[in-house]
C-alpha cells in the first residue's frame, strides 16, 4: 500500500502510517529498529532495494531522506516536505518512508526525522554515498547508535580512511570493512589450523579498493609484521599470501566468487567467497549495534601512513615501477626470517593467535 503526500508534515506522516497499518489489518508495531538511508535521487532506488531485502531478517522502519536541490533563489528560501508512505507488500516486512526535502527544511532534516523515529528501538543512520566527514557530530548522525558510511563510494578512498580515522566515534562503521568479514573469517581459520610463526603477508587486489587497505591494517596490527600491498586488475581483493616459518599459507580469489585455500602440507581446498551484494552487508551491519573495536582498531594503526602517502592516490609519474609499495610500516626489533624479509622492512615475529 502507498500514500503520497504533498506539502505535509511529520504529524501527518504518523497518521498516515496508523491508517496504513490499519487498511491492512497489522496495527501493532513489529519492527526492532529504525534505518535511516541518507542519499539523493540518483542513489535512493538501489538503496531502497538494498534496505528492502535486508528488512526480511531485521524488519524496520526505513527513512529514507532525499534533500532536493532548488534552483532558484526564490525556491530555496520556500520550505516543502513531500512524502511518500509505504506499508505491506510495497516495504518489505517493515515500513518505508521517502521524505524528499525542498528548501530551507533541508538543512534541518533531523526535524523532520526525530518524530519519526520508532520509540525505544536503535537508530542506525546509513550514507550510500556523499558521507559527512564527521558522522557522530552529523545532526542525522547524533541520533543514531550505528553510523554506516561506504569509503567505496568516495573519489579518493584512502584520504577518505585517514578522515574516518581522525573522527573516529563509537557506533562508526563502513561497508568496506564489512566486505572483508569472510576474508578475516577464512584467514583467522587457516591460522588455527597451524603452529607456526607468521612473519610477513602480502595483500594483492585493486589498488584504490580500501577494503584492500583494511585488511592489511587489520593484518599488521593483530600479528605485528610486516604487509605488503600489491596491485592486481581486481575484482576487489584478489589474494593473501602468509609467509610462516612451516611455509606459505595462500588464499586466492582469482575470479571474484571462488577462491583456493593453500596451506603447506595439506591440499588445496575450493573456499566459497563471492562477492557480496549491499543488501547481504547491510544485513550483516544491522546484526549488530554496539561499537566494533576491531574496525577501530585497524582504521587507527593504519591513518598516518596513509596520511603521507596520499597527496592523491594516484602515484607519480615513473613511480611504483614494480607495483609494490609497502602499506603498513611495523616497528624493527628483530630479523624476521623467511621469504618476507627479503621484501619488506626488517620486524619482530610474532606467533599467530590461536
Amino acid at each position: 500500500m502507498k500514500t503520497d503526500l504533498t506539502d505535509t508534515t511529520a504529524s501527518k506522516i504518523n497518521k498516515a502510517l496508523v491508517k496504513a497499518r490499519r487498511a491492512i489489518g497489522t496495527p501493532a508495531v513489529g519492527m526492532v529498529l529504525t534505518l535511516v538511508i541518507v542519499t539523493d535521487e540518483e542513489n535512493a532506488y538501489d538503496a531502497l532495494k538494498a534496505a528492502g531485502d535486508a528488512s526480511r531478517e531485521h524488519p524496520s522502519r526505513t527513512l529514507v531522506v532525499i534533500k532536493r536541490v532548488s534552483r532558484s533563489p526564490r525556491d530555496r528560501t520556500q520550505s516543502r516536505l513531500d512524502a511518500e508512505v509505504r506499508v505491506g507488500a510495497d516495504a518489505g516486512t517493515g515500513e518505508t518512508v521517502v521524505l524528499r526535502l525542498h528548501g530551507e527544511v533541508v538543512d534541518h532534516a533531523q526535524s523532520v526525522v526525530l518524530p519519526l523515529l520508532l520509540p525505544d528501538a536503535p537508530v542506525v543512520v546509513w550514507w550510500p554515498v556523499n558521507a559527512p566527514l564527521d558522522p557522530a557530530n552529523d545532526p542525522l548522525g547524533a541520533l543514531a547508535q550505528r553510523r554506516v558510511t561506504d569509503t567505496y563510494a568516495c573519489e579518493q578512498p584512502v584520504k577518505e580512511l585517514a578522515a574516518r580515522a581522525d573522527a573516529y566515534t563509537p557506533g562508526d562503521t563502513d561497508l568496506s570493512w564489512t566486505r572483508i568479514t569472510p576474508w578475516r573469517s577464512m584467514l583467522a581459520a587457516a591460522l588455527d589450523q597451524v603452529a607456526c610463526q607468521v612473519q610477513g603477508v602480502e595483500v594483492e587486489g585493486e589498488e584504490f579498493n580500501p577494503s584492500c587497505e583494511l585488511l592489511a591494517m587489520w593484518l599488521a596490527d593483530r600479528l605485528d609484521v610486516p604487509v605488503r600491498r600489491t596491485r592486481s586488475a581486481g575484482p576487489g581483493l584478489t589474494a593473501v599470501r602468509m609467509d610462516t616459518d612451516c611455509g606459505p599459507i595462500v588464499l586466492d580469489r582469482a575470479d571474484g566468487s571462488l577462491a583456493t585455500l593453500a596451506i603447506q602440507g595439506q591440499p588445496k581446498r575450493a573456499v566459497a567467497l563471492k562477492r557480496r551484494d549491499t543488501a547481504e552487508l547491510i544485513a550483516e551491519e544491522l546484526r549488530r549495534l554496539d561499537p566494533d573495536d576491531t574496525y577501530a582498531s585497524a582504521l587507527r594503526y593504519g591513518v598516518e601512513r596513509l596520511k603521507q602517502e596520499n597527496g592523491g592516490d594516484a602515484p607519480a609519474k615513473g613511480e611504483r615501477n614494480s607495483g609494490e609499495r609497502e602499506a603498513v610500516p611495523a616497528p624493527v626489533e628483530s630479523v624476521a626470517k623467511g621469504p618476507a624479509a627479503e621484501a619488506t622492512a626488517e620486524a619482530p615475529v610474532k606467533k599467530a593467535a590461536k
